[in-house]
């Protein structure tokens, strides 16, 4: 598909954002701190696994000053369940080593993503997420399949499909643009049969006018 060029996204994605803008993350984390493990927990698994296992491994390791502390195999047992957890343990402990405390967990994407087990997209979920002046769109697994869908970009590259997305919204909207079209892509926009008649942005998207 290709894009449309003089489209006008940021009026055409208003009832997006009406319907979607003001949702918060699914993780459930109370503070900074909690928002990052389980960021780093959630790759490649569930929010919800994450939001139920989460409680416990807090209880014993309310911050990065006790996490500090931990080897990863003292994680296993708290960790244990969620994907890839043998490498999660490293770069959390890792992490809580380099960081220290919770006020010195960075505020910026090269920070972030200098850290084990932080890429882009999770760099995005924290400052998103946490207050800080956001540099970018989260580009999740849905918003990549629902971004090229719609035809406000293409490819299948996260962070080119990040570009394109920067490029035709302005900054004071990303937030609401990355977890407006995470939750399409979760509720409306499947991979397979995709709820187009419920679909906010069924007068715009090129899939479904492809569709009919």
């Amino acid at each position: 598909m290709k894009t449309q060029q003089k489209h006008d996204w940021l009026d055409s994605l208003k009832p997006l954002f009406k319907l979607y803008g003001t949702r918060k993350h699914p993780l459930e984390h109370k503070n900074r701190y909690q928002l990052l493990v389980m960021v780093v927990l959630s790759a490649r698994d569930s929010d919800r696994h994450i939001n139920a296992i989460a409680p416990a491994l807090f209880e014993r390791y309310p911050s990065m000053k006790e996490l500090a502390k931990a080897t990863p195999e003292d994680l296993y047992p708290y960790i244990g369940k969620v994907a890839n957890f043998g490498n999660k343990a490293l770069w959390l402990t890792e992490t809580a080593r380099v960081v220290g405390k919770d006020e010195h967990i960075p505020h910026t994407i090269a920070e972030l993503t200098a850290l084990k087990g932080i890429g882009r997209k999770s760099a995005n979920v924290i400052m998103s997420e946490s207050g800080d002046e956001v540099e970018g769109v989260i580009v999740d697994l849905h918003t990549l399949r629902v971004s090229p869908r719609i035809g406000i970009a293409t490819g299948t590259n996260p962070e080119k499909i990040e570009k394109q997305l920067m490029e035709k919204i302005p900054q004071k909207y990303w937030k609401q643009l990355g977890m407006s079209l995470t939750f399409l892509g979760r509720e409306l926009c499947r991979p397979t049969n995709p709820k187009c008649p419920e679909c906010p942005l069924n007068s715009v998207c090129e899939y479904y006018a492809a569709s009919k």
